[in-house]
């Protein structure tokens, strides 16, 4: 029996299960180098079947994603008690392709829940953050909300959104997580400055070439409501950003003459 796309949300559970089975599960404790560990050599705790198999769960339902969906004790009690039936052998207790389309409804409706709550806090967060920056003198305002701090003055030019610029760049969040960085990867990154997200496009013909420039970009210049890898939805996200180089776009090749009439 095979079941369409309608259960992808809803078997991302059985998905992660079988990652897990596939690596060894290791909850080690960040922050503790390995040498020294190794070096102080402390005595094992003794665990009992059942606190590791409770640890077990509690990892399980963490890599899901559980704690995000908000179940209710009742919601709680009913999935452990298809996880019974499950870890039992036993059957679906009904039957997939017609009670999916339901579950996949149920789900979504706890993600888009969740997802909601995301946006509100990511609003507020940027409310607040873009108070407090108001006290920084450096920090320019534009019209669009975009803010910028000129870190370094360059003495070249100016890219302009056609063209092709060439630059080390860290990306953060307002709690300082950085999400991206050509920095930490050791390889400058070239983009099209008409083909990134608006707050670049509009923040970097702020800046000359061989100078640097720090951008704060609200979300309705960057991704908006939307989540992309772990930027949480409607964050503010921060740049330093270093401009290498600016290259002039290669021109669109010339269309091909068509012979005149007659010949």
């Amino acid at each position: 029996m095979k079941l369409k796309s309608a259960l992808t949300f809803s078997l991302l559970a059985l998905g992660t299960a079988t990652a897990i089975q596939a690596q060894e599960v290791k909850l080690n404790i960040p922050g503790q180098p390995a040498a020294a560990a190794a070096a102080a050599a402390p005595v094992a705790q003794v665990f009992t079947e059942a606190q590791l198999v409770e640890t077990f769960g509690w990892f399980m339902g963490k890599r899901i994603g559980l704690s995000e969906l908000a179940f209710s004790p009742a919601e709680v009690e009913s999935l452990l008690k298809g996880m019974g039936a499950a870890v039992s052998g036993k059957e679906s207790p009904y039957e997939l392709e017609k009670i999916g389309p339901a579950m996949d409804e149920f789900m979504k409706k706890k993600q888009d829940a969740y997802m909601g709550k995301l946006k509100q806090e990511g609003l507020k967060q940027s409310g607040d953050f873009f108070t407090k920056l108001k006290e920084i003198k450096a920090v320019v305002e534009l019209p669009s909300g975009l803010r910028y701090e000129i870190v370094k003055q360059g003495d070249g030019a100016v890219p302009k959104p056609t063209e092709t610029v060439k630059v080390h760049y860290t990306g953060t969040l307002i709690d300082g997580t950085v999400f991206d960085s050509s920095v930490q990867r050791n390889e400058p990154a070239e983009f099209q400055l008409d083909q990134v997200i608006p707050g670049w496009t509009e923040g970097l013909q702020k800046v000359k070439k061989g100078g640097k420039i720090k951008l704060y970009v609200p979300p309705s210049l960057a991704y908006g409501d939307d989540a992309r890898g772990n930027i949480p939805p409607s964050s503010t996200l921060i740049f330093e950003i270093d401009l290498l180089d600016i290259k002039s776009s290669a021109p669109a090749p010339a269309l091909p003459v068509a012979p005149a009439a007659g010949k």
